[in-house]
């Protein structure tokens, strides 16, 4: 198998990556890297030199390797055409490109693992404290994807229309870690249909959380 994905599964980056790869019915090997403290193997010698920035995703296609998802995606649809996830048009991927990045930019860096453990570990919060800064960067950004969903809500039932995008990619994982931290939903009823609709499509399924053979 020429693809390799280096994952952690409840890694939200790497979840976004395998929606990608699933959609675009790319086969992949899994190899799974741990991010729990006590075994951190992503911050071990072996992995830190075939990925300095040692985070997860970091994929591997035939001796090339590149991290972030961002990245990753667009290397995706540059090298593996056939089936696209971005629009055919500069403004509708723009579009997209522009809510992929209200997820991946304003919302998952101040609520990824390394932030999480910092605020516990350095500045002592509460678990109750570390839930409140959680949801407040959710609804920060909820708020205005929210609007860019209702937008679309009649053309389909993903978020822009009838065709999955990059942007259902970085949505649905947001979704699933809201509700991890028990963050209210109920204010973004069109970004709940489009997540009812994509956890019931088998792509979207097999790339969850609880079906990665690192699954604790």
């Amino acid at each position: 198998m020429a693809i390799r994905l280096y994952s952690y599964w409840r890694s939200t980056a790497a979840y976004r990556v395998r929606l990608a790869l699933n959609l675009k019915g790319i086969a992949y090997e899994t190899v799974a890297v741990s991010l729990l403290p006590g075994q951190a193997q992503h911050r071990q010698a072996d992995y830190r030199q075939r990925n300095p920035q040692m985070l997860v995703p970091f994929l591997e296609d035939a001796g090339f390797g590149v991290g972030q998802s961002q990245a990753i995606f667009e290397y995706l649809e540059e090298s593996y055409s056939a089936t696209p996830l971005l629009p055919d048009s500069a403004r509708k991927r723009a579009s997209v490109r522009s809510f992929c990045n209200s997820i991946c930019c304003d919302i998952h860096p101040l609520n990824n693992l390394r932030v999480l453990l910092y605020l516990k570990e350095q500045l002592g919060i509460s678990d109750a404290q570390r839930d409140a800064w959680y949801a407040n960067w959710i609804h920060e950004g909820f708020r205005a994807a929210e609007l860019v969903a209702a937008a679309h809500a009649s053309a389909g039932p993903f978020v822009f229309g009838a065709r999955a995008t990059l942007a259902d990619c970085c949505l649905i994982p947001q979704m699933y870690n809201a509700r991890r931290f028990n963050v209210t939903l109920e204010d973004y009823p069109h970004l709940r249909a489009v997540d009812a609709h994509c956890t019931s499509l088998p792509e979207f399924a097999a790339a969850s959380p609880e079906r990665q053979p690192d699954c604790a």
